[in-house]
């Protein structure tokens, strides 16, 4: 695959009335997650954060936005719609939920989040992106992800009916899940610090904030001076507790620990 060019971004100024800012990613939300789900409605419910930012993979999957005639579905929307209500909140789609439509989030109270992003607060310039566009490494991803980014092949699927929809996702789920079972999280594709760092040259950025990688970590990263912050996935049901918010304030940043 090829070098991506670097997007043009759409740009988000925190207004001056924004003291506090939350990063979250990564959270996979199905209804096999009942203690994660109850997690996120807990922090929405207490964060007191002028902005919650959500960057890429809130839904394991989404197959269209007629999937919110399920139970599940249905009932995390409301609970999105209760924090859009109060602060603003911005969802960019992932790998996962790329078929979040403008309709549903819409139904959320919540604004779409481009990716990239560059967000000005305090002075400072963070670009925001999901993070698999840069994991150069994963080739095999990255020609499944140059597919179904089209409109002809999205136009196609959501002319299927909702069960059949449902189901390849849950056969294209199973087949993500063996492939990552068989390496170990340090074999997992990462963002290419090279391109990385263009990208924030040409974004005039010195922060990155990503997910997708489920490596948090906070490192100087990208041209001199500049500094990622990946952020965590989260999983209370399974395996080691993780759940964790990227809060960035005036004083800087700040990984709270849900889990």
């Amino acid at each position: 695959m090829g070098k991506p060019p670097f997007p043009t971004p759409e740009i988000l100024n925190a207004p001056p009335s924004w003291r506090c800012i939350d990063f979250i990613s990564d959270l996979h939300l199905h209804e096999d997650l009942p203690r994660t789900t109850a997690a996120l409605a807990a922090y929405l419910r207490s964060t007191p954060a002028d902005a919650v930012l959500i960057l890429g993979d809130l839904f394991e999957a989404w197959v269209g936005d007629d999937m919110r005639q399920q139970p599940y579905e249905q009932a995390c929307v409301d609970m999105l719609r209760e924090v859009g209500q109060r602060c603003h909140l911005g969802i960019m789609v992932g790998n996962r939920d790329f078929l979040l439509g403008a309709d549903i989030l819409a139904d959320c109270g919540a604004h779409p989040l481009h990716d990239p992003t560059v967000l000005k607060a305090w002075g400072q310039s963070a670009l925001l992106i999901h993070g698999d566009e840069l994991c150069l490494a994963d080739t095999a991803y990255l020609r499944f992800r140059a597919q179904v980014r089209q409109v002809a092949w999205q136009s196609a699927f959501l002319s299927a009916p909702l069960d059949a929809r449902l189901d390849q996702a849950r056969q294209m789920r199973a087949a993500s899940q063996a492939h990552q079972q068989a390496q170990t999280p340090t074999e997992w594709a990462d963002v290419d610090e090279t391109v990385a760092g263009e990208w924030m040259q040409a974004a005039h950025a010195t922060i990155l904030i990503h997910g997708h990688t489920h490596r948090p970590q906070s490192q100087p990263f990208g041209p001199p001076g500049g500094v990622r912050h990946v952020l965590s996935d989260w999983d209370l049901d399974h395996g080691q507790p993780r759940a964790e918010v990227l809060r960035w304030q005036a004083t800087g940043f700040t990984r709270i620990a849900l889990a």
